[in-house]
């Protein structure tokens, strides 16, 4: 049974869903669950590692957008090689960490012309949703942390990158310096009554779908739920009505 086969709109499209399996069957018996045409589906290091590219060449054959989470963070000529190494699939969207500088994501940005085909999103994490005030200050970092994430919302726009990735609760002001055109994907996102484990900068369903954010990205409040469908189309009622 595929999830809410009815809905046609991808424009109204907001959830990426998080795949944190470890078990390959256990994974595509979920997917099997979901609409290609509502659902995104992020990739992050656990699955990549584990289950590799055909993995992902399997779940595009499928109709699935893949947001490829691998937060790159290196040397500007070792990112670009990686990002050209995933120049034969058609990938969705590629993610790389702002705070490998400004010369690291213009090589990023760069290596997007190896793509044949339309080239991935490219987006920056800013500040990881399980970083506070204090973990921030340990590292030497002495902005506020939605100061820290608007400096680098603004380096990577001044880059030309299509977005980048933030905690939803800073959303709006990101949103008032850099406009409405500069996309934004929120992880973090939580039901009430679930746990926050090591998340510490959460907000809901209905507040991400309030701030007006592009793509939030439900991990474990779907993956982990009793009836994991049952909320994505509470869910999906909110964003597609």
């Amino acid at each position: 049974m595929v999830l809410n086969k009815s809905f046609k709109s991808i424009k109204k499209t907001k959830i990426i869903i998080a795949l944190d399996f470890s078990n390959i069957n256990i994974a595509m018996s979920f997917i099997k669950k979901l609409n290609p045409n509502i659902h995104r589906l992020k990739i992050g290091k656990e699955m990549f590692f584990l289950f590799g590219l055909n993995f992902i060449k399997k779940l595009i054959k499928l109709g699935f957008k893949i947001f490829l989470d691998l937060k790159l963070h290196d040397i500007p000529n070792t990112v670009s090689k990686a990002i050209q190494s995933f120049s034969k699939l058609k990938i969705w969207m590629i993610s790389i960490h702002s705070l490998g500088g400004k010369e690291m994501m213009k090589s990023a940005k760069l290596a997007l012309n190896s793509f044949k085909h339309k080239p991935p999103l490219l987006f920056s994490v800013t500040i990881l949703s399980s970083l506070s005030q204090i973990d921030l200050t340990e590292l030497g970092m002495f902005f506020s942390i939605k100061k820290q994430i608007l400096l680098l919302s603004k380096l990577s726009k001044e880059i030309g990158l299509d977005g980048i990735i933030c905690p939803g609760i800073f959303s709006k002001y990101i949103r008032k310096h850099l406009g409405k055109n500069f996309k934004i994907v929120s992880p973090g996102i939580r039901f009430k009554k679930d746990l926050h484990h090591d998340q510490k900068n959460v907000i809901s369903p209905k507040e991400a779908i309030k701030f007006n954010i592009d793509y939030i990205v439900l991990g474990r409040s779907i993956t982990l739920s009793k009836n994991p469908i049952k909320s994505l189309n509470k869910i999906n009622s909110f964003i597609l009505k």
